[in-house]
């Protein structure tokens, strides 16, 4: 190993850990975004995007196993980082250029012409990414382990706790800094949200990732791959299952695992390390459903922060920011996990290990949407432009007195016919020109109506309405939430008019006839209220992020540490694969919810993953009833110890008919002592 240390430490690993942060940050940064970039960006619908997004996610979970296998059989760690790294860096470079909108937008009106060149490069480069992240996630961990000496376990355990500050820390920042990059404006032509610059920063964090693992690598220990026990794991389980299809008939004794048909050509020791495996594997099957849920706050419930009110107070909240409560309270349960919860729990005799699904709370969102007219019908709007109230009679329904300056909204079939309006009363069909959804990003969609006798010229800082003529409107304009000021002109006249908007509403602004230009005409502009604003607070969804948090703290933390107690001492990799697939399982679950079942409203897809958690949770809760530990040490030292008398009565009693009845006297021995060593959970 590497001599230069640094207060006992290797040198080596600051290095790592630095790498480590700057993937990390590159990893979320990029994620945290995602889903909005696929909305907005890409102009998909949410099911599209949530679909993507999980099939992203569960890509990144499934190329660990592959990382692994490579690494360990033919590149080894070292260079398996390097490659792949390079590959992830090109990945991250990839999704920033697919976001320059100003690429393909010949007209620049700030809208890409060309989408098909967006969307191809855009899945190059989520492909390239999660086949890097995914491939270096099982080596950097392990490669920093690697570089520790026997002698040395109380770093080791230090740079693991470091490290996985590192991960947590990067997440954090990230998911804090990007969404207010891509809440920026830029574009060479037109502004835009940057999404490329969202993602052009992580990508430059992964450069210096790979550039910082480079410096050092003259100071790493390098070990020689050795072969990987995955593939030895899953050859031997395949043959179990050949041989034991070509002895299916009656005339084969049966054996007592189905695993034993590998005897012929495998070591009995490797059999019983995979039946132990095989044991905590089966144990994993209900598991993905925690991620199913988990993993939805990085699609379902940012896409859902986009729906409500972000203003707290000096401070507003873009809504893939919400996610930075996922790695605070992280930080924060786990010491008092560890410290109070985990104790206390052990102190009453409880077993904590199954409770941990009841994390997902529903958010209910208040109706901010009208009601909007069915295919037959259409909704139209009387404007009153006058100074004086009239009198409206309407077909089929009572006459309604129409106040100066006001409007009337109503819902009629599409061949009604209106006849003798007064000239002042704009019969307005709004149809065609209404939303009929809420503005998207938590922009406020306004438009302005002109009841004067002379074209007005309407303008804000953000917008510019241009010219409406005399009883006509303008388009809609989105504008951001708080104060804006509208600067009203008519030639050399004018006056502003004020306002503060909240998130997602829709307001049409009348001018009266009477208007009359000064200082201010606050008095002389009517709003009327389309679409309300959003009325549910983003702080709503800090329980639901609180209680999935804890669920992810005890989940993950008795999960792993149940894993580990149980794996044989050359399987621990095994089930770590096993576990990174549980993850993958779970997004394609999502995936599959999404793009197949179609659920019309949000809350049904809300209230049907509950349900099933807790379904699966009740299933687990059994299984773990019926599950007993054992102890992988005992029993591969047992084993060990019969292999030796095995070998010494081999070379006394050289028989062909002794040697058989020493194997079945060890097999017998074992299936004793595994029965003694087992004890209920």
């Amino acid at each position: 190993l590497n001599e230069k240390l640094v207060c006992g430490y290797p040198l080596s690993i600051f290095f790592i850990v630095v790498n480590e942060f700057c993937e990390r940050f590159s990893y979320y940064g990029m994620r945290a975004v995602l889903v909005l970039y696929f909305k907005y960006f890409l102009r998909w619908d949410d099911d599209l995007a949530t679909s993507i997004y999980h099939t992203f996610v569960a890509l990144c979970y499934l190329t660990p196993i592959l990382g692994a296998i490579v690494a360990d059989s033919w590149l080894g760690k070292f260079k398996t980082i390097i490659y792949l790294s390079i590959v992830y860096a090109v990945g991250q470079v990839a999704m920033a250029v697919s976001a320059i909108h100003d690429i393909t937008d010949s007209d620049r009106d700030g809208t890409p012409d060309s989408m098909t060149f967006h969307i191809v490069l855009s899945m190059v480069g989520l492909f390239l990414i999660a086949l890097g992240t995914g491939g270096i996630k099982p080596c950097v961990a392990a490669f920093g382990g690697d570089q520790f000496g026997e002698h040395q376990d109380r770093q080791r355990r230090t740079f693991f706790s470091v490290f996985y500050l590192c991960i947590n820390g990067g997440s954090l920042l990230s998911t804090i800094i990007t969404p207010v990059l891509r809440a920026q404006e830029c574009g060479i032509y037109s502004k835009q949200k940057c999404y490329s610059l969202a993602f052009g920063v992580p990508a430059a964090l992964m450069v210096v990732a790979l550039v910082v693992f480079i410096i050092g690598s003259g100071m790493y220990y390098k070990a020689e791959p050795q072969g990987n026990i995955m593939l030895d794991v899953c050859k031997c389980i395949g043959f179990a299952i050949k041989n034991r299809y070509r002895h299916r008939s009656k005339q084969y004794p049966k054996r007592q695992h189905w695993m034993d048909w590998a005897e012929e050509k495998y070591d009995k020791l490797l059999i019983a390390q995979i039946k132990m495996v095989l044991k905590v594997l089966f144990l994993y099957i209900p598991l993905p459903m925690f991620w199913t849920l988990f993993d939805q706050k990085g699609s379902r419930w940012t896409l859902q922060a986009t729906t409500m009110d972000g203003n707290f107070g000096a401070l507003v909240i873009q809504p893939d920011q919400m996610q930075t409560v996922n790695p605070i309270l992280i930080l924060t349960l786990v010491p008092i996990m560890d410290s109070l919860i985990y104790p206390l729990i052990k102190k009453c005799g409880l077993n904590f290990t199954s409770n941990f699904y009841f994390s997902f709370i529903l958010s209910n969102f208040q109706k901010t949407l009208p009601t909007f007219p069915s295919t037959s019908q259409s909704q139209l709007k009387l404007l009153n432009m006058g100074s004086n109230s009239v009198t409206v009679k309407l077909p089929g329904n009572d006459a309604l007195i129409l106040p100066a300056a006001q409007v009337y909204p109503f819902i009629n079939n599409c061949n009604t016919k209106f006849t003798n309006l007064l000239p002042e009363v704009i019969l307005f069909k709004s149809a065609t020109n209404d939303l009929t959804s809420k503005p998207q990003e938590g922009n406020n969609a306004i438009r302005f109506v002109n009841g004067m006798k002379t074209a007005v010229n309407v303008s804000t800082a953000a917008a510019d309405f241009g010219l409406i003529e005399p009883f006509y409107y303008s388009n809609y304009s989105q504008i951001k939430n708080g104060k804006a000021t509208f600067t009203l002109r008519s030639g050399s006249q004018s006056c502003e008019y004020s306002t503060n908007f909240g998130f997602g509403s829709s307001y049409t602004f009348f001018i009266h006839s009477t208007l009359v230009f000064g200082s201010n005409c606050q008095d002389s502009v009517t709003a009327v209220e389309d679409i309300k604003p959003n009325s549910v607070h983003m702080a709503l969804q800090i329980p639901q992020y609180f209680f999935i948090t804890a669920g992810e703290v005890m989940f993950s933390v008795t999960g792993l540490e149940f894993s580990y107690s149980q794996a044989p001492s050359n399987m621990k990799a095994v089930l770590q694969a096993g576990w990174l697939f549980t993850v993958a399982i779970g997004n394609f679950i999502v995936l599959i919810v999404a793009e197949l079942a179609k659920i019309p409203k949000q809350w049904a897809e809300y209230v049907l993953f509950a349900s099933l958690l807790v379904a699966v949770c009740v299933i687990f809760s059994i299984m773990a009833y019926f599950y007993t530990y054992i102890d992988p040490t005992e029993i591969e030292a047992q084993f060990k110890k019969k292999i030796n008398e095995d070998d010494e009565d081999d070379k006394s009693k050289p028989g062909k008919a002794e040697v058989e009845m020493v194997k079945r006297d060890s097999i017998k021995c074992h299936d004793e002592y595994d029965k003694a060593t087992q004890t209920k959970m």
